[in-house]
């Protein structure tokens, strides 16, 4: 697999997850940021899951509890945290 392939996979696998939270959420606006460079060298690093940071731009998100929020969103992205998340950051402003 050549790179070109490699970041249009993760590319098509980000628009995705934004699809996935804009479908349940109610979402003005998110940036996904691949912080996966960062852990290479973690003992469980492993190249097939990400560690992500979503950048999340809600009105009703910031609305309710950072722990519901977290909540609702960690719910939709459930089967991607067991598969291909390894670790989730997630900021939401209004």
């Amino acid at each position: 697999m050549t790179l070109y392939s490699k970041i249009n996979l993760m590319k098509n696998y980000f628009e995705e997850i934004c699809t996935k939270l804009n479908n349940a959420i109610e979402i003005e606006h998110i940036h996904v940021v691949d912080n996966s460079h960062k852990h290479k060298k973690h003992k469980f690093f492993s190249p097939e899951k990400f560690h992500l940071h979503l950048k999340i731009k809600s009105t009703y998100l910031y609305s309710i509890s950072r722990v519901n929020a977290q909540k609702m969103i960690m719910k939709v992205l459930k089967d991607d945290l067991s598969k291909k998340i390894h670790a989730l950051e997630i900021s939401i402003e209004k």
